[in-house]
């Protein structure tokens, strides 16, 4: 997602709803107040924004990944080992956040057990646009392994810097690289599991089954998990 794909209506509506998020959160409030400022018809905004301040958060979170693949792009990554690539991926996508109290709300929003699957698709979603902008070509089920383990650290990462007071959040960035070593280290147990002739037994059957998971739009089985097929 771009700021060119976006209505241009509901980004006037994110940029007048921000100042208000700190005090009222992304809330109806919020969402009232920002209506007003622009002087938008509130009918014409509930059809931008059917949930009112919940897209707001929905497009600023989204906003925020448009920004970081936009600075990978320009990014020079040549002479950087995967990992320091994905490090600095992460990096970028909080360098690029320009109101830290948004996301503090936007967290407490998306940590509400309604709103609890909105988080997860938002954080997918970051997770997907940075191994999509690292030119990551699988196909299989490691499409959704790589994109669920990066969930799971920019997830704590953004935690721990919305508490982050160090100097240039230095320990934030210390704390990425040790997440980063965390899944270095699980994918280096289970290169070794899978090459284990005494764990073969076990580990066959089970690579054998996820062999038939395929990325979205990988195959043309129409039965096969995580394969969507265009209703039209």
């Amino acid at each position: 997602m771009t700021d060119a794909t976006v209505d241009p209506i509901l980004n006037q509506l994110l940029d007048a709803a921000l100042p208000h998020v700190a005090f009222d959160g992304w809330s109806s409030a919020t969402f009232d107040a920002a209506v007003a400022d622009i002087g938008l018809d509130p009918a014409g905004a509930k059809a931008i924004c059917p949930r009112g301040a919940v897209d707001l958060a929905v497009a600023y979170h989204q906003r925020g990944d448009a920004a970081m693949v936009a600075a990978l792009a320009q990014a020079d990554l040549s002479d950087m080992r995967f990992r320091d690539k994905v490090a600095h991926a992460i990096r970028l996508r909080l360098q690029v956040i320009d109101d830290k109290e948004a996301v503090r709300r936007g967290t407490t929003l998306f940590a509400l057990p309604h709103m609890a699957a909105d988080g997860a698709k938002l954080i997918w979603g970051t997770a997907d646009a940075i191994w999509t902008a690292l030119g990551d070509t699988s196909r299989d089920v490691n499409w959704y392994t790589k994109r669920m383990t990066l969930s799971g650290v920019y997830s704590a990462v953004v935690l721990f810097w919305l508490g982050d007071d160090s100097l240039d959040q230095q320990a934030t960035d210390a704390f990425i690289d040790r997440r980063i070593d965390n899944v270095m280290q699980f994918e280096k147990l289970k290169a070794q599991a899978k090459s284990n002739p005494l764990l073969k037994p076990l580990t066959g059957p089970l690579e054998r089954m996820l062999a038939a998971v395929k990325a979205p739009g990988a195959s043309d089985e129409p039965n096969l998990p995580g394969v969507w097929r265009d209703p039209q």
